[in-house]
């Protein structure tokens, strides 16, 4: 049953809702935010979480409906290119199916089934639309069994596959969805690791092996160009090979690769991924853990000679103890989450980055990005321990009290004076969201039974 929820407005909350943020010490935009005592029982933190889903999905029905992202403050919508690709529908259509908001879900999955197309002339980010779209179709197929939606993946997944035809098979960043023309030769691991999961996986349920193939040989020709010290850089060029930047680290334009290479042999039991992940994990513990007297974090050094060049970590960063925790190490995990959590509470948001050694912030904006979440998730449903459901509420919390509007959620320009900023990313719904509903309702989902992409969107191996 679906409910129409608002805070602070003309609509009134469902009781177990308002009990939740009251216990939360949430209150309406302008008012003063109460010390949060101990908290709200799980069930009314799930039904404040999804009264939440519904509010910035509701935002986006409303005022940018069919195209790709909303901006709450302005209540208008915009598209990354000339032609919309539904973005924020296909992004947050699991998440609907999966809070059990079955009419908002139904009528997302129809725009989308009816309305998405790929034949236009766009030159799109390679990255992002696979990871956005191509995984969401992916998952929401899974969910629902609607063939369109697979179709769809198939269409996205062959218009995608010219990217790859560099002389060294990594992918350029940018491909034309009609001609197959290419550009940005210049890439990072992110973007050329960051694929496997979702082709892999277009590859199983279509029965066609290219798409496995061409992604997995992007993954093993970069690990290929690793530096002797078993790091990778941050920028690199896929037609010669040559890395462009040595700086490395576990944040933007590395993060995920290092997650696709453990999850590919979760999901796929590719063992030759799995023995990737354990040669570059050796080297993040080696080179780049900073373990001291003011907990675990993980800085930057040079791919070349493992040597200390920054001690910064930020919101990006924060998948990592989700990681550690689904390799295993526990121990290690909730150390950095710790760490993560000590970021967060600073300013009462997450930075984009911070310099963990003098504590003060390098960036200061806050992307409603989901990595913190997730790993709480993750430890959450791997030990079973009340600390993380603690630390979601504080973030669900904070998220209200700091990123919502009448019209949806937005990001900060700074968590230190917590201007808002104008737009609501697609994964706001597709990720962040979708971890705190699951952190406090798991029997949505069974944890143990998928792999998520690093967009949040679950897989499971139903071939």
């Amino acid at each position: 049953m679906q409910r129409n929820i608002h805070l602070c407005g003309a609509r009134i909350l469902a009781g177990s809702v308002l009990a939740a943020l009251a216990v939360l010490g949430v209150g309406c935009a302008g008012q003063e935010s109460p010390t949060p005592p101990a908290g709200a029982d799980d069930a009314a933190m799930a039904e404040a979480v999804r009264s939440e889903i519904l509010h910035a999905w509701r935002g986006y029905e409303r005022y940018a409906w069919g195209q790709d992202e909303l901006q709450p403050l302005s209540r208008t919508g915009r598209d990354w290119h000339e032609a919309g690709l539904l973005m924020t529908p296909v992004d947050a259509l699991d998440t609907l199916i999966l809070a059990g908001l079955d009419e908002a879900a139904a009528r997302a999955r129809e725009l989308v089934a009816a309305e998405l197309r790929f034949d236009h002339p766009i030159e799109v980010q390679v990255f992002e639309i696979t990871i956005r779209i191509l995984g969401g179709l992916l998952s929401s197929y899974q969910l629902t069994g609607d063939q369109r939606l697979l179709e769809l993946a198939e269409d996205l997944g062959e218009r995608l596959l010219p990217a790859f035809e560099s002389p060294t098979g990594m992918p350029y960043r940018y491909v034309d969805l009609v001609t197959g023309e290419t550009s940005g030769p210049e890439s990072n691991p992110a973007e050329i690791g960051t694929l496997i999961l979702e082709f892999g996986t277009l590859a199983k349920l279509t029965g066609r092996d290219v798409f496995y193939d061409t992604a997995k040989r992007a993954l093993v020709e970069l690990h290929h160009r690793r530096a002797p010290t078993g790091l990778v850089g941050e920028k690199i060029d896929v037609e010669t090979g040559e890395w462009t930047s040595t700086r490395s680290l576990v944040g933007a334009r590395i993060d995920s690769y290092y997650e696709y290479l453990l999850k590919c042999e979760l999901l796929f039991g590719d063992a030759e991924c799995g023995a990737m992940w354990r040669e570059a994990r050796e080297a993040l513990h080696r080179h780049l853990a900073d373990d001291g007297p003011d907990g675990l974090w993980y800085g930057e050094a040079d791919m070349r000679t493992g040597e200390r060049t920054a001690t910064r970590y930020g919101a990006l960063h924060a998948f990592l103890p989700g990681l550690l925790a689904l390799d295993g190490d526990l121990d290690r995990a909730r150390r950095l989450q710790e760490s993560g959590y000590r970021m967060w509470s600073l300013h009462g948001v997450e930075p984009e980055v911070l310099d963990y050694r003098t504590m003060e912030v390098v960036s200061a904006g806050y992307r409603l990005r989901p990595e913190i979440v997730e790993s709480a998730y993750v430890l959450h449903e791997l030990t079973d321990e009340p600390r993380y459901r603690e630390m979601g509420r504080t973030f669900f919390r904070d998220l209200v009290h700091h990123c919502r509007t009448e019209a949806g959620y937005t990001v900060l320009e700074s968590v230190v004076t917590k201007e808002q900023g104008d737009l609501m990313h697609s994964f706001f719904l597709a990720e962040t969201l979708k971890y705190l509903y699951l952190l406090f309702e798991p029997k949505a989902l069974d944890f143990r039974g998928v792999v998520f992409n690093t967009e949040a969107h679950p897989l499971r191996r139903t071939w």
